[in-house]
C-alpha cells in the first residue's frame, strides 16, 4: 500500500466511525449511503472546502499545514496518537524520497542492559517492529526466551502465527488488535523500513485475522496499562506496565512490568525466577 493509499484508508476509516449526532451535526433521518460522516460534513467541521478535504483524503497533501491537519483531527475526533499518525503520513507523502534513521536491529547500549539487569521485575526492550532486542532474566523467563532467541523473537509474529499464543495471552484478541495498531503507527513514522514492510507482508499473507485488523487502520502507542498471561509453567500472571522511549537507544522502547506486592502474581514470579536459574530452564522454554 502506498503512502497516499494509507492516508485514504486512515481518513476514510476515521470518518466512518463518527455519526452526525456524535459530531454535533443535525440529522434529518433517512438512509445514508455510507457509514459515518460524509466528506462535506468533515470539511464543514474542519472549516475547509469540500474539494480541499476530498483531495487531502485522496492523498494529495502538499501544502497541508499543521493548523489544517489539527482542524481535521478535531472534526474526526482523533486522539493524540491518531493525529500524530496523520501528520506522519502527510510528512512522508510530501517528501517521499526522505530516508529516516532506523533503530538498530539488535542489542542495546551497555548502560541500558545494566539497568535491565538491575530490575527485580520483568522488563524487555522492543523496536518498532516489536522485535525483542534485549531483556532481563525475568523478562526472558516470562516469554520463555533462551539467549539465542533475543533479537529473533517477534511480538507480532508470535500472536498471529504461533498456536500457543491463544493460550499464553488471556485476551489474545485484544493483544492482536494492539499489535496491529502498533505496527500501523510504526509504518506511518517510517514507511521505508524494509524489515517492517516484509513483516507486514508475511503476516498479511499467512493470517486472515491480521489482514482484517490491518484494514481497520487503528493506531496506538506504548504508554501504560495492564497485561494478563497464562504462563505454561506457573499459571496466571497479572501485571501493570509502563513504557519508556530510550534516548540512549533511539527508536527503542523499554517495557517494565509492575507487580502488586504480596499478590498471587508476585508469588508466581518468584517461583518463575527460581525455576529460571535451574539447569533445566536452559533446555526447556515456554514459547521457544
Amino acid at each position: 500500500m502506498t503512502d497516499r493509499e494509507e492516508i485514504t484508508g486512515f481518513l476514510t476509516s476515521r470518518r466512518a466511525r463518527i455519526t452526525p449526532e456524535q459530531a454535533g451535526l443535525p440529522h434529518y433521518g433517512g438512509r445514508r449511503r455510507v457509514p459515518g460522516l460524509r466528506r462535506e460534513e468533515v470539511a464543514q467541521l474542519a472549516g475547509v472546502s469540500t474539494d480541499y478535504y476530498a483531495k487531502l483524503e485522496r492523498g494529495n497533501t502538499p501544502g497541508a499545514s499543521r493548523e489544517v491537519l489539527e482542524a481535521i483531527g478535531r472534526a474526526l475526533q482523533l486522539d493524540e496518537t491518531e493525529l500524530q499518525h496523520l501528520m506522519d503520513l502527510v510528512q512522508v507523502t510530501a517528501a517521499p524520497l526522505r530516508r529516516r534513521a532506523r533503530p538498530r536491529g539488535r542489542g542495546v547500549a551497555a548502560g541500558t542492559q545494566a539497568v535491565l539487569d538491575a530490575l527485580t521485575v520483568p522488563a524487555i526492550v522492543q523496536n518498532p517492529r516489536l522485535d525483542v532486542v534485549a531483556t532481563n532474566a525475568l523478562g526472558a523467563a516470562l516469554y520463555g526466551l533462551a539467549p539465542a532467541d533475543i533479537g529473533e523473537f517477534n511480538g507480532a509474529r508470535f500472536p498471529f502465527l504461533d498456536a500457543r499464543a491463544d493460550d499464553f495471552y488471556v485476551d489474545s484478541a485484544q493483544v492482536k488488535r494492539n499489535v496491529v495498531a502498533l505496527l500501523h503507527q510504526a509504518a506511518g513514522r517510517d514507511p521505508f523500513d524494509e524489515d517492517l514492510v516484509r513483516l507486514v507482508g508475511l503476516l498479511s499473507t499467512r493470517s486472515a485475522e491480521f489482514r482484517a485488523l490491518w484494514a481497520s487502520h487503528d493506531v496506538i502507542r506504548f504508554q501504560r496499562g495492564a497485561k494478563h498471561y497464562r504462563h505454561p509453567l506457573v499459571g496466571d500472571l497479572e501485571f501493570g506496565y509502563e513504557s519508556f522511549e530510550l534516548t540512549t537507544d533511539p527508536g527503542l522502547t523499554l517495557l517494565v512490568y509492575t507487580i502488586e506486592p504480596l499478590s498471587a502474581t508476585a508469588e508466581r514470579v518468584t517461583l518463575l525466577a527460581s525455576w529460571q536459574s535451574t539447569p533445566a530452564a536452559r533446555s526447556s522454554r515456554a514459547t521457544s
